[in-house]
């Protein structure tokens, strides 16, 4: 692509394509959200839906400009394998169904979130076999997409053969099972009289039995060998809530990870939370193939984003699909309504006008006589075909009435006020969405802004220590912090970092923890080990910043203690409380983090000392340091970077007292191992 813009002489660079990567997608996304819609219920609602998406704050979190994040991506992958699938069961051609098993594979090479895909569609599978509506075109949407999909996979590097090894695969596995045996069942059910049929289906059940409970055998056999059970961390932290901070805590401190509160779906999705269940009232008059699958989606979304907040970003879509066919029905009945109105009352003035101006001298009365005379005469002479036409006409319009529902008509003065209430509630939510986008979404994370009653503050504190760094290091030093502000270090300040936002190295990450838990001198051993010249820690007491290090320390401890066992949790709390002040235990106060954090923080405020985050004054407030020197603060100390000193000489009367008790002993070897710093 860039060859060819550059063929045509114009510019791209790599970092406009990262810029621009994410709009372009949401509008893809907006087009397969349009796609999908339309094949559930018709075009109107798909362009609704299309229109929601394209504003909705969910999705503007992760589409804005700027933001290159895979996630843009994926969104239109899903949508878009969702819309081939449905796609393939309305029409039943496997066009479209290699065209689905295609677009999965986009989805796993786009986001580790594909695993929803091949269990969400399973599930729709089951379900229209269990309620009765199998049909060849269920078979061709799903078979291909099981063999096809899951060859494709399995070329990806990451996924490999865990597409077909673990267990957020099986369930895949089993349903392609099922289907077969059911599409067996329907095969000899249409070439056998209905007692063979009985004999073969005995037949193939019991079949099908043995060869189902063999392939489950050989699933609890696999999924027993593993201590997960064959589940990945991110899928058990799913299914059950608590196993991530029980176990896995590196999952669980992250805050994108956390469960959402009730405003937050308000935030993300304003009117459409409110709109979600007429969508779904409206997908069950008449409920199809294709709107089931759709609930089923709907209901699938809000539980896991019910688990985490992130996963916001997953409901988003389906919200704006339910929220499009509701207001497009609504709308339906509403300009039905009016139209209705609008078409009686011209044909009651084109009545009146006819009733006030006669035509050809004729009364009115004659006319009126003329008719009656007419109908004697029928009623006089009813002859056979008479009675049959008769008969015909009055059956008719009852076996129509019959068929055909009448269509809901509402009173003219609600349609219009009821019409007004949806426009002025879609403008609230387009209000909404752009304040959402601008206020928001569309900051940049590392400059951070505030207002007050004096006006707009902005605080520039990490890009500042990021120029220090970049400025007054040498470039093969290495620096350490916490995981969050790992990729910001290397690609801001150029500088090697210990760990990063990649969180899949857990046992590098708890040696961080394990440093910033432990006293000073153990935290400079463990430091130097590594090869550090420079820590950086983040501090928000003074300006009230409450996503610091300190508040985040707590997180530190567990993954510290989750590999390194001698960092205990209840060491840092204090009958049970975090705490900071002159409450807090001996352990937390001579951590190095509390030091860190915390080192010359009396002189801010003439030797008090308070937190404004944790609105308290701390508990050690005059100390030094002895093993790290502060080389850099940031204007709002919302950033603070050491230096690691240089091991100590020995003092000579030390040396003295040393040589005279060696000298009987040999000196020990240059290839000794050292002391493990983490023990």
């Amino acid at each position: 692509m860039e060859v060819v813009l550059q063929s045509l002489n114009i510019p791209l660079s790599v970092e406009t394509v990262c810029v621009f990567t994410a709009p372009v997608f949401s509008a893809f996304a907006a087009w397969a959200a349009y796609l999908l819609t339309k094949e559930v219920k018709g075009t109107g609602a798909g362009l609704t839906a299309a229109v929601l998406l394209a504003m909705v704050p969910s999705y503007i979190s992760r589409s804005v400009a700027g933001s290159y994040d895979n996630e843009a991506v994926a969104i239109f992958a899903l949508i878009f394998t969702f819309y081939l699938y449905v796609k393939t069961l309305n029409t039943g051609s496997l066009f479209y169904a290699t065209l689905n098993s295609i677009a999965y594979f986009y989805m796993v090479c786009s986001w580790g979130g594909y695993t929803f895909i091949i269990n969400l569609i399973p599930m729709h599978v089951l379900l229209c076999i269990v309620t009765g509506r199998y049909s060849s075109r269920l078979y061709i949407a799903y078979a291909p997409l099981v063999v096809l999909g899951t060859l494709l996979a399995a070329l990806v590097p990451v996924v490999g053969f865990n597409a077909v090894m673990t267990s957020e695969h099986f369930a895949s596995f089993l349903v392609f099972i099922v289907i077969h045996v059911v599409a067996l069942a329907y095969y000899i059910k249409g070439i056998l009289s209905p007692k063979m049929f009985k004999v073969a289906a005995t037949l193939v059940v019991s079949v099908g039995l043995v060869v189902g409970c063999a392939v489950i055998a050989v699933l609890v056999a696999v999924v027993a060998s593993s201590p997960t059970k064959g589940w990945s961390g991110r899928s058990l932290s799913l299914l059950d809530p608590t196993y991530a901070s029980k176990y896995i805590p590196i999952i669980a401190s992250v805050s994108e990870h956390q469960p959402p509160t009730w405003p937050s779906y308000f935030m993300d999705l304003n009117v459409l939370a409110f709109l979600v269940p007429a969508g779904i009232i409206a997908c069950f008059s008449p409920l199809s193939d294709a709107s089931s699958f759709v609930i089923l989606y709907l209901v699938m979304s809000v539980y896991f984003s019910g688990v985490m907040v992130r996963l916001m970003l997953v409901l988003a879509p389906a919200a704006c699909i339910m929220s499009g066919i509701a207001l497009s029905e609504a709308f339906d009945v509403f300009t039905r309504s009016i139209k209705f109105y609008i078409t009686n009352l011209s044909e009651s003035l084109q009545i009146d006008a006819g009733d006030a101006v006669p035509g050809n001298g004729v009364s009115p009365q004659n006319d009126v006589l003329k008719t009656d005379k007419k109908e004697d005469t029928l009623k006089e002479r009813p002859s056979r075909k008479n009675k049959k036409k008769e008969k015909e006409t009055i059956e008719k319009p009852s076996v129509k009435s019959k068929a055909e529902k009448k269509p809901l008509v509402l009173p003219v003065e609600a349609s219009f006020f009821a019409l007004f209430l949806t426009v002025l509630l879609g403008g609230f939510y387009v209000v909404h969405s752009v304040w959402a986008a601008a206020e928001a979404y569309s900051a940049p994370s590392i400059v951070l802004t505030s207002h007050s009653h004096d006006g707009l503050h902005v605080f520039d504190d990490f890009r500042e220590a990021y120029a220090w760094l970049s400025h007054n290091t040498e470039v093969d030093d290495k620096v350490a912090s916490w995981w969050d502000y790992g990729y910001q270090t290397t690609a801001m300040a150029n500088r090697t970092v210990i760990v990063d936002n990649n969180t899949w190295n857990n046992t590098h990450i708890a040696t961080v923890g394990t440093a910033m838990s432990s006293p000073e001198k153990a935290a400079w051993e463990i430091f130097n080990s590594l090869d550090v010249k420079y820590v950086l820690v983040v501090f928000g007491g003074l300006v009230g910043y409450p996503s610091d290090d300190i508040n985040k320390f707590l997180w530190m401890v567990r993954i510290g203690g989750g590999v390194f066992p001698h960092i205990k949790e209840p060491d840092y709390l204090r009958d049970g409380q975090y705490r900071i002040d002159s409450q807090a235990t001996p352990t937390m106060l001579n951590s190095l983090m509390y030091k860190l954090s915390y080192f010359r923080f009396v002189e801010t405020d003439g030797g008090k000392g308070y937190d404004r985050v944790r609105r308290t004054e701390i508990g050690k407030k005059h100390f030094k340091l002895t093993h790290f020197e502060e080389v850099f603060t940031t204007h709002h100390w919302m950033v603070r970077i050491y230096k690691l000193k240089p091991q100590k000489n020995r003092i000579r009367g030390k040396t003295k007292k040393s040589k005279s008790k060696t000298s009987f002993t040999t000196t020990p070897r240059s290839g000794t191992t050292k002391k493990n710093p983490w023990h």
